[in-house]
């Protein structure tokens, strides 16, 4: 238990800023980042689709850091016949809808909208299309995105 005693100040910050707790077999996994520019707005001012926005960037980039080059990020989704979606861009739409944008394993277009209580996914490491000479990153550029926020 904490006993330490914090001011009615510290106690507000405290509460306002995103807390993340991981624990991995693997003790060199990579361990998500919070960019600064998550916890510049505290959380209860954030709608429902913006923390999940923010949260799912966190995940995306640091499942990147893990990919070598011959792979790229996809998702997949449950419930439905959806299938994998290859992230070529990411959205949302306050106060609750977030909105994925890719392509299918066909290469077709894809967009999802997504109700942030419906939100459920699955990242996925797919192999880069062959024509492509480096695998795609979008994790750090939606990360750039929050801090630019």
């Amino acid at each position: 238990m904490n006993d330490e005693i914090k001011t009615t100040a510290e106690a507000v910050e405290a509460a306002a800023l995103p807390r993340l707790h991981e624990v991995h077999t693997d003790p060199d996994a990579t361990q998500v980042e919070v960019p600064d520019g998550v916890s510049q707005k505290p959380v209860a001012q954030k709608s429902p689709a913006e923390w999940a926005y923010e949260r799912l960037v966190m995940y995306i980039q640091n499942f990147e850091k893990q990919l070598d080059s011959d792979h790229e990020i996809a998702m997949g989704f449950t419930g439905g016949e959806v299938g994998v979606l290859r992230i070529e861009g990411m959205g949302f739409f306050d106060p609750d809808i977030v909105t994925f944008y890719g392509s299918d394993s066909n290469g077709i277009k894809t967009q999802l909208v997504q109700h942030v209580s419906q939100l459920n996914v699955m990242l996925r490491a797919l192999p880069k299309p062959a024509e492509t000479t480096e695998a795609a990153r979008i994790g750090f550029r939606l990360a750039q995105g929050l801090e630019a926020s």
